[in-house]
C-alpha cells in the first residue's frame, strides 16, 4: 500500500513484553529485534519487560500498561504455542475491548512461506483496549520480523494508506523511556 504524503508521521508509545522461562534480557533476541524495530521506525520505546509463562502476571502487567495514559501499543512475544505453560492468549483475551480477528490470521498467512503448516499453531492475536493496541506475537525472533515488517510497520504508521491503528489510540505526550 502507500503512504499519504501530507500527513505526518506520529512516534508511538510501546510497551515491549517479552514472556519465556528461559530467556534473560542478554539472551531475549525477539524483544531486543521489537525494541530495535520501534526505534529505527521513530517510534518511542515506553518500557521493555521479560516475565516468565505465568498467566496472571502476563496479564497484571498488560493491564497496567493499558490503564497508563502514555502508553499506546503493547507488544508481547512468547507464551502463544500449545505447551501447558503457553497462556499470553488466555491471559490477554479476556481485557480486550475488541479483537482484531484479522491479525492472527494475516500473521498466519505470511508465515506459511517461512515454516509451512506449522503456522496453523500460532495463536498469534492483537486488539484494542482503553485505546491502547495489544499485540501477541510467537516468541521465535522470526516471527517477531514477520509480525513487525509484514503487519506491524504500516498498521502503527498514520501515513499508512487506506487505514491504519494510530487514529484509534488514546492520545499520549512523548515519554521517557522507562526500560
Amino acid at each position: 500500500m502507500k503512504a499519504k504524503a501530507d500527513t505526518p508521521f506520529v512516534a508511538l508509545n510501546i510497551a515491549v513484553l517479552t514472556v519465556s522461562d528461559t530467556r534473560t534480557f542478554d539472551t531475549d533476541t525477539s524483544g531486543q529485534l521489537f525494541v530495535d524495530r520501534l526505534s529505527a521506525a521513530g517510534h518511542r520505546l515506553a518500557e521493555r519487560v521479560l516475565l516468565k509463562d505465568d498467566l496472571y502476571k502476563i496479564r497484571a502487567q498488560v493491564a497496567t500498561w493499558i490503564a497508563d495514559d502514555q502508553v499506546q501499543v503493547v507488544l508481547i512475544t512468547g507464551g502463544t504455542g500449545f505447551t501447558g505453560r503457553d497462556s499470553t492468549p488466555e491471559a490477554v483475551a479476556c481485557l480486550l475491548d475488541k479483537q482484531v480477528e484479522g491479525f492472527g490470521e494475516l500473521f498466519r498467512q505470511i508465515s506459511v512461506a517461512d515454516i509451512g503448516t506449522s503456522t496453523v499453531q500460532s495463536r498469534a492475536l492483537a486488539g484494542l483496549a482503553n485505546g491502547t493496541l495489544v499485540c501477541c506475537l510467537p516468541g521465535s525472533t522470526n516471527a517477531v520480523r514477520t509480525g513487525w515488517d509484514g503487519i506491524l510497520a504500516e498498521q502503527l504508521d498514520a501515513r499508512h494508506r487506506p487505514c491504519n491503528f494510530v487514529p484509534h489510540l488514546k492520545q499520549a505526550a512523548a515519554c521517557d523511556s522507562r526500560g
